[in-house]
């Protein structure tokens, strides 16, 4: 049997509760696995072939809730936030009319001096509005789960409101407290005496609850921010160029092969290989870095970077799904979606919770008028643990955290594969470092110039760049890279994979292999230039001989440098309590020189990729909790294998796709940045759940005792909502540690 992804948009969720039904029911129907979050308000199922997406959006509304299929992320326009935008307003607009109607019904319950007659019935006036339309979201939702025969959070709020308001009205039309010039007996943490109305816990508690949604809604809204500005990074229209002809275009217009114009300050169109042009480009929406980067012809950009020089051509080489941005997006948007474990059980929970806390009201009703023969005092003490008992807290103490965390993530170019991954930041003791590309920049530089007696090094090394100039071998970008001044160049001939000849300001010049200049040209390296080579190689360099008018003149030495952070980088996997492994396929000398200069003591060299995978298993096998940072082919393997994989996201594909986080800085310093902030949203969660089970599990029995008023507990469980809300929202202030990346 065949198996497909399919992602769903859920509406109507109000609570953790709502999730966890629609969650049930989806997963009760065969060839189905389904995960439903109620922050991010999607359900991701993984669905036999045999079912379409209009049968499982029928499964979800016949729960109750409604569901649609998405639009691409990649093919979103810019107004997608409008959505919850205007959920927001129209929560706010509630909120608003409701408390002007609730403050002056609270004030005339509690202060006795502006009792004047029949004082009840203009409370009755300005609180029904607030119980029946305030408190419609509640009821509405209650109504649909009650005719499903299941109970949500909802539930336990619009029963607590609803049977305020009815003791209330059956207090003033057939009781005493409709009499004229009768007062109100109001105590912050008592029951009361006589035919009491309560119909400022009516409209408080709806006030107090509505606050909690709304302050909920709007940081959910500003969480996923992060996400939309991200689907919103990428350009509309793009100038395309056929025939020596531009014309405007939409970008999904363009399609891989075709060539497109991107002008200074304009954005690029989609991925792409430049075929024209030199330019600097602002990668700050990918990696996080203020600083551009300089491109030419050959380079690879990305789309929805911006060019900050001069005009370039670029071939498209991919669009709409396949382009970096979407794959950003995707990898944000999954990593929300999912679920941690203590998630998992969060909405076990939060799944038994309400029966069992109506069972709890039930019984503290009975328990109260057995034990005090006061029905009034059994009613208070029942609504107040309905109310106070509501586990929205529990519900939102993962997924808030997972939406800001992964979201601030997105903003410094560090992308968290799932929620599972913040689990295991948590337990990794060893990291184990790739050194080509990763510790190191894995581009050819010019370490040193040789010059052997009599000879002038600044002269050697000046001849050697104008002959390689030719060449677009790595090793002969590195040398001619270092030219200074112009050089008159002819006659040049690439010799593969022994060296280079060319005429330069009219001396033959050669720069190659030793053995090649001996063997070809008869031409021997002197003894002190053989030992400095010797002793370069020894170190895993390249030596690259020098020649003209029939003597060796020198040695243009090449070789692998360290990424400017990676001393700082290895000096935060310390703090972290890392032990750090540098692994490379190098000679030893080459592995000793790179690790001593990184503060690296173990050293793992002239590793084979398979061998790579072995080191990961070796270390497993000692007991350790693995973390492996690479970015090739080579790593892809070792990369799959450690408990956790951490791609340089200037890697290659492969290295990328085996990751549970890619860092899009080429800087290994934000690989320790990614851990810091996966630890650091992981703990957020962990002080979440425990304020969302100690506030229920110290508050219930409080209730039940009648020590806590109804409209303290309605106020008490709002305010359990923001704090894990607003707890959560600290983790937009997380800032890197390393000095090269932007705080945007």
């Amino acid at each position: 049997m065949t198996f497909a992804d399919v992602e769903l948009d859920i509406g109507g969720m109000t609570c953790a509760s709502c999730a966890n039904r629609i969650e049930r029911k989806l997963n009760k129907v065969p060839g189905v696995e389904a995960t439903v979050n109620y922050a991010t308000e999607k359900a991701r199922i993984h669905a036999s072939a045999g079912l379409t997406p209009d049968e499982l959006i029928a499964v979800v509304e016949a729960a109750g809730y409604t569901a649609a299929v998405p639009a691409p992320p990649w093919s979103e326009p810019a107004d997608s936030g409008d959505a919850a935008v205007s959920a927001v307003d129209g929560l706010r607009r509630r909120l608003l009319v409701s408390t002007a109607l609730a403050l002056p019904v609270v004030v005339l319950s509690m202060v006795p001096a502006l009792q004047v007659t029949n004082w009840q019935w203009l409370a009755l006036t300005l609180a029904a509005p607030v119980a029946v339309w305030g408190a419609w979201p509640f009821h509405r939702a209650a109504w649909i789960n009650a005719r499903h025969r299941a109970a949500t959070m909802d539930t336990l709020i619009s029963v607590g409101v609803l049977a305020a308001f009815g003791w209330s009205l059956y207090a003033l039309f057939f009781g005493t407290a409709g009499e004229p010039g009768m007062q109100m007996a109001f105590t912050l943490f008592g029951t009361g005496h006589g035919d009491e109305i309560y119909l400022e816990v009516a409209a408080a508690v709806t006030v107090f609850i509505l606050a909690g949604r709304y302050f909920e809604a709007k940081a959910k809204r500003d969480s996923s921010a992060a996400l939309r500005a991200m689907l919103e990074l990428g350009a509309k229209d793009a100038t395309q160029l056929r025939d020596g002809r531009e014309t405007p275009v939409a970008v999904s217009a363009l399609r891989p092969g075709d060539l497109f114009v991107v002008r200074p300050g304009e954005k690029i169109a989609t991925d792409g290989l430049i075929t024209d042009g030199a330019s600097a480009v602002d990668l700050s929406m990918l990696t996080g870095e203020t600083v551009p980067v300089e491109v030419s012809t050959g380079d690879r950009v990305v789309g929805a970077s911006v060019n900050v020089g001069g005009r370039l051509v670029v071939e498209v080489t991919r669009t709409g799904a396949d382009t970096e941005l979407a794959r950003m997006s995707r990898l944000v948007e999954d990593a929300q979606t999912g679920k941690a474990n203590v998630q998992r059980l969060a909405d076990r929970v939060s799944g038994i919770f309400v029966p069992v806390v109506i069972g709890l009201a039930v019984l503290t009703f009975i328990g109260w008028l057995i034990a005090s023969g006061s029905v009034e005092a059994a009613f208070t003490a029942s609504v107040a643990t309905l109310i106070i008992a509501c586990p929205c807290a529990l519900g939102l103490a993962t997924p808030t955290a997972l939406l800001v965390g992964t979201g601030r993530g997105s903003q410094l170019g560090i992308l968290i594969r799932g929620p599972q991954v913040l689990e295991e930041t948590r337990r990794i003791d060893t990291i184990v470092l790739d050194k080509t590309g990763t510790v190191t920049t894995g581009h050819m530089t010019l370490l040193d110039v040789i010059a052997a007696p009599g000879e002038d090094a600044g002269e050697v090394g000046r001849l050697a760049a104008a002959a390689e100039s030719g060449s677009e071998h790595p090793i002969a970008r590195a040398i001619s890279a270092a030219a200074v001044g112009p050089h008159a160049v002819e006659s040049f001939q690439s010799h593969s994979g022994y060296g280079v000849q060319a005429i330069v300001d009219g001396r033959v010049v050669l720069a190659g292999r030793s053995s090649w200049l001996r063997e070809q040209w008869g031409l021997d390296t002197e003894s002190t230039l053989t030992t400095a080579q010797d002793a370069a190689e020894n170190d895993g360099k390249t030596v690259i001989a020098v020649a003209w008018d029939g003597n060796v003149r020198g040695l243009a030495v090449v070789g692998d440098v360290l990424k400017p952070g990676s001393v700082v980088a290895v000096t935060e996997f310390r703090k972290l309590g890392l032990r750090p492994v540098l692994l490379t396929g190098d000679n030893a000398g080459a592995a000793q020189l790179i690790g001593a200069a990184a503060g690296i003591a173990d050293i793992r060299s002239e590793v084979t990729p398979e061998g790579k995978l072995n080191v990961i298993r070796e270390l497993q096998a000692e007991g350790r909790t693995v973390a492996m940072v690479g970015d090739g082919v080579n790593d892809a393997a070792a990369l799959a294998a450690a408990d956790l994989g951490i791609a340089m996201g200037t890697g290659t594909d492969a290295a990328i796709a085996a990751a549970d986080i890619t860092v899009m800085r080429d800087d290994l310093g934000a690989a320790a940045d990614a851990l810091r902030l996966s630890r650091r949203t992981f703990g957020i969660i962990k002080g979440n759940l425990f304020w969302a089970f100690a506030y229920n599990i110290a508050a219930i029995p409080i209730a039940m005792l009648g020590l806590l008023n109804p409209l303290v507990a309605g106020a008490a469980m709002a305010f359990s909502s923001v704090f894990v809300v607003s707890n959560s929202l600290r983790l937009r202030r997380f800032a890197p540690r390393n000095p090269t990346a932007a705080s945007r």
